[in-house]
């Protein structure tokens, strides 16, 4: 896996406004050329005829924060109407079987902790209840100060269902205009896959020597499917639709309209049977996300290559950083 070092000044806090006028690195796999441009022009690049897949998901309002901020409950599962599965702050403040006071009307009883650190909790009030809106706000990762302004940035324009823990972020590049432009010339297809917090994490080393990453559910419907299999070439936007999508084809190379779970991994030595080319940001070093493209590439050496160029030329990384297109 490549290594960098990144200034925290590359570090995107906020999204390019307007969207599209992110920066855009081409890469191009046969030639091995570099070409640096901006993601509006990126019509310029798309191959002929491709069909771009999307991944539709909406990014769920799924920290909770209390007491100025000093509490928190991310949520990553709703179990029933009063019961949910969150990581908590401060841990030592959620022991098992501790009721915990969130406010003067909210409070949580631990029922469990698994090996994770993850807590159960049971609300005394249902967790659809109107008085949590205060409380609920967008998930900025970690490396992203949290600013509740940017909630509707932090979604893509065509985002539907609700369900994931963070945004697909090679999507966020794209204006209803630039889609508008692409669809003069190209098919667009959705999906969903709703994004948990793993597919950021780094790597352990019981997921690579399992060949598995954590479980997330997608589905593809009967029009995505009929579109995916008339089409000669696709450009999948995001390493979430990448995955979905390799998850899906059959040893027929056909795609089959379904909604189920997929802990696929893809590494090095993998050999795509539905991508062809990939829009995608610039990720965390030692994640799956990495190891991901460096597979459609297929040389480490030209992968560490396109991200010294990156750095170099002052690319922004990852959430809200700049784009790049693997051709």
């Amino acid at each position: 896996m490549i290594e960098f070092e990144l200034p925290n000044n590359l570090i995107a806090q906020t999204p390019a406004n307007p969207r599209d006028s992110a920066k855009l690195l081409v890469y191009n796999r046969q030639t091995k050329k570099i070409t640096d441009t901006i993601f509006k022009d990126i019509t310029k690049y798309l191959p002929a005829n491709t069909t771009l897949v999307v991944n539709n998901s909406k990014v769920e309002q799924c920290r909770y924060l209390f007491d100025g901020k000093k509490v928190e409950l991310f949520v990553l599962e709703k179990l029933d109407t009063h019961t949910v599965r969150a990581m908590v702050r401060p841990g030592k403040k959620f022991g098992l079987n501790s009721e915990v006071q969130l406010t003067d009307w909210l409070n949580a009883v631990v029922t469990g902790i698994d090996d994770d650190g993850f807590r159960t909790l049971k609300f005394n009030v249902p967790h659809d209840d109107v008085r949590l809106k205060e409380f609920e706000h967008i998930p900025l990762p970690p490396y992203i100060a949290q600013n509740d302004s940017l909630k509707d940035e932090y979604q893509t324009v065509y985002a539907k269902p609700l369900g994931s823990k963070a945004a697909p972020t090679a999507g966020l590049h794209f204006t209803d205009e630039l889609l508008a432009k692409i669809a003069k010339n190209n098919k667009i297809a959705e999906l969903t896959l709703h994004v948990g917090l793993g597919t950021f994490a780094k790597l352990t080393d019981e997921q690579l020597a399992s060949g598995h990453l954590h479980k997330e559910t997608y589905e593809i419907n009967q029009k995505t499917a009929d579109l995916l299999n008339d089409s000669k070439h696709i450009t999948a936007v995001g390493t979430t639709t990448a995955r979905t999508l390799e998850s899906n084809i059959n040893k027929l190379g056909q795609f089959t309209p379904v909604k189920k779970s997929t802990d696929i991994l893809i590494t090095p030595g993998y050999k795509y049977q539905a991508v062809n080319a990939l829009i995608t940001n610039f990720h965390l070093p030692s994640t799956s996300l990495l190891l991901l493209v460096e597979a459609l590439i297929g040389d480490s050496g030209e992968l560490q290559r396109i991200y010294d160029h990156a750095i170099n030329n002052n690319y922004r990384f990852y959430s809200f950083g700049d784009a790049m297109i693997i051709l």
